[in-house]
């Protein structure tokens, strides 16, 4: 199991946009049906500030994940809308949802998938390539001076360390000019100085580079790199703290966490009166 991050650095100017850059409304995702229902999302509604870094919070199974892979078109909402840039996602065919993921969103995940056999250069470059588009020197340039792999880009996956791969992973999220980029668990297999660089990266992509960032994490110290922290329990949205630092992180889970806590030892309670009428 990887250490927890050194908490952040005091956090960054405040972005001057403040339009949402993803919404959703009323989201609600089922799986399942009668005695096997379960309601991972249940009716949502949150929106995402554009060139802001968002850390979405909550126990296993509170609908964290679900909520980015409906988000970020990986999944589908069973009720309610979600928007992207202006765009509404559950709207969309297989092969418009094919384009927006290659064109307009970014995914970093846990697991790095890079491909082995080609340079981190030939990784990074990969969503253009596969798109037949143009790449942008410029902007190719600008992100990999961000990410501070100029050293590494004719390295293979083998020959980076955790940090380095994850660090082209995100570049590769990057280099199509995501209206967003999603991350889930970014740190999750990093050792704890690896965990810093990455989060330094996220950070300054937001800061230096104008990205709208959402994050996936159980971490507080992870939390404490973004401008807001947004926390869900069974399915619902609990809190929404901004400007989070590990110390506020850790007392707002404790918060959520008994009044979890007391919400379930009510319901039997109320049960057994309805029994008793």
């Amino acid at each position: 199991m990887s250490a927890a991050p050194d908490p952040a650095p005091p956090t960054a100017p405040e972005s001057p946009d403040h339009t949402p850059i993803a919404i959703a409304r009323g989201l609600r995702k089922v799986y399942g049906s009668g005695d096997t229902e379960v309601v991972a999302l249940d009716g949502i509604d949150v929106e995402f500030v554009r060139g802001q870094f968002t850390a979405i919070m909550g126990p296993s199974g509170s609908g964290k994940s679900t909520l980015m892979h409906c988000m970020a078109g990986l999944d589908r909402p069973t009720a309610g809308e979600a928007v992207v840039d202006g765009q509404s996602i559950g709207r969309m065919s297989e092969r418009q949802l094919t384009r927006l993921r290659r064109t307009r969103l970014g995914f970093v995940f846990q697991a790095f998938n890079l491909i082995p056999t080609l340079t981190a250069r030939e990784n990074i470059t990969l969503p253009v390539d596969l798109a037949r588009g143009k790449l942008d020197k410029a902007w190719f340039d600008q992100v990999i001076e961000v990410v501070g792999l100029g050293d590494r880009l004719d390295h293979r996956p083998g020959e980076l360390s955790g940090g380095q791969q994850q660090r082209v992973a995100y570049a590769r999220a990057l280099i199509t000019k995501p209206s967003v980029v999603f991350a889930d668990e970014p740190t999750g297999n990093l050792d704890s100085v690896s965990a810093r660089e990455v989060l330094a990266f996220l950070r300054s992509s937001v800061d230096d580079l104008g990205q709208s960032v959402v994050v996936v994490t159980h971490d507080p110290g992870t939390a404490s790199y973004a401008d807001r922290a947004l926390f869900l329990a069974d399915g619902q949205v609990v809190g929404d703290l901004a400007a989070p630092t590990v110390d506020s992180v850790i007392e707002s889970l404790r918060e959520y966490s008994e009044q979890a806590r007391a919400k379930a030892s009510a319901a039997p309670a109320r049960h057994d009166a309805g029994d008793a009428r």
